[in-house]
């Protein structure tokens, strides 16, 4: 079912950094609490966060890929553009962050080909990266695949290859692949293996939770032991450890969510400097 892709002659030393542009109040695991049919009634903060990450970037010298919502696009147009003006890449994450398994084929490729066209009249780029809200690439809609390609895609990082209540394909190679029967490449969020063990160390709120030193290590082994690059990704909403609280969640929520917020910024800033980030289109050329 899986296919490896070699690595290729990748840029020497050069990681993927990947930024997820949506508010807070568009997280999946909000959905249960806050209907987006009134997303509109939440001030955006997402504009300030952003700026802020660029900022960091800038200073460390730092390139990413930010994959987009087209909701947040289309309000924004402005800073997409800056961002792509920066030398940013400007990939899709959808419209309106649904999990693909949630969408019909027709609903799908409505959604992505409606976010391409609009990220690529904001920036003048061409848009060929995607990544699906929440992960939720899964083997019951690899059709998703094709229908990228179609669409003008030329690769997806839709797979966390660990397991997770929300998300996660344990079984699928933790480097470059291909799903047998379908040409699309994914390229997965990084994780390491110690012995048996799988643990993730591509960002997320694992990156949020354990000490800088354990995630420094962690993605070390894999970029410079292993000799592969690295893909990191994270939200605009977890530099603002000021964003408004959300009632009524559950208590994983609220742990997953708001732990560490404070001290996001400042590992942002180690990590973004301990490395060297670029654009996964520029990193992973060769796969692609």
């Amino acid at each position: 079912m899986f296919v490896e892709i070699p690595a290729g002659d990748s840029p020497a030393g050069l990681n993927g950094m990947s930024v997820d542009v949506e508010d807070y109040f568009q997280v999946s695991a909000f959905r249960p609490f806050i209907d987006p049919a009134r997303w509109d009634e939440h001030p955006l903060r997402v504009e300030r966060n952003v700026r802020l990450i660029l900022e960091v970037f800038a200073a460390a010298r730092a390139r990413a890929t930010f994959f987009w919502l087209g909701w947040v696009a289309e309000r924004l147009p402005g800073l997409v553009r800056d961002v792509a003006a920066a030398g940013h890449e400007i990939a899709s994450h959808g419209y309106r962050h649904v999990r693909v398994h949630e969408q019909s084929v027709a609903e799908f490729r409505d959604d992505v080909r409606r976010t391409k066209a609009l990220l690529e009249d904001l920036s003048g780029q061409a848009v060929i990266g995607y990544r699906a809200a929440s992960f939720s690439l899964t083997d019951e809609c690899l059709w998703a695949l094709d229908e990228l390609g179609e669409a003008g895609y030329r690769y997806s990082s839709s797979i966390n290859p660990v397991r997770h209540d929300h998300y996660g394909m344990r079984a699928a190679p933790r480097f470059a692949f291909r799903f047998g029967g379908h040409a699309l490449p994914e390229i997965p969020v990084t994780t390491v293996e110690l012995g048996s063990m799988r643990l993730p160390c591509g960002g997320g709120g694992y990156f949020r939770l354990l000490p800088y030193w354990w995630s420094r290590a962690a993605l070390g082994r894999v970029a410079r032991g292993e000799g592969r690059p690295l893909v990191f990704y994270f939200h605009p909403w977890e530099v603002d450890p000021e964003q408004p609280r959300v009632a009524g969640i559950d208590l994983r929520t609220r742990f997953r969510h708001y732990v560490n917020l404070a001290a996001f910024e400042g590992k942002l800033r180690r990590l973004s400097g301990d490395f060297r980030w670029a654009p996964m289109r520029e990193v992973f050329a060769p796969v692609i």
